[in-house]
């Protein structure tokens, strides 16, 4: 018969290899982003939340790539529709752009 070996490992062991392989994906993503500064993309406008509006690139999914940010500040921006941006910084989880 089949044994579920993962009920022989400790919780913590488990949070453990969760916050190691959490750790690695958020390295891979901060350089991915970061190779993103100085281009320009294509992006769609979702929302205004905060100081920004809220966007993502046309190769982009909602909730689970990158999101890119624009000042709020900038004239002319309407949510629904595609911008051209230029990437101007990044983190592990967002692109900023102008």
């Amino acid at each position: 018969s089949f044994k579920n070996y993962k009920d022989d490992i400790s919780p913590e062991i488990k949070q453990q290899r969760l916050d190691a392989l959490m750790g690695l994906q958020e390295s891979i993503s901060a350089d991915v982003n970061a190779s993103k500064i100085d281009k320009k993309l294509k992006v769609i406008i979702d929302r205004e939340e905060d100081d920004f509006y809220v966007g993502r690139s046309e190769y982009d999914s909602p909730e689970v790539d990158p999101e890119v940010l624009i000042p709020a500040t900038t004239e002319g921006v309407k949510i629904g529709e595609f911008y051209n941006a230029e990437i101007v910084d990044a983190t592990e989880f967002d692109l900023y752009a102008k």
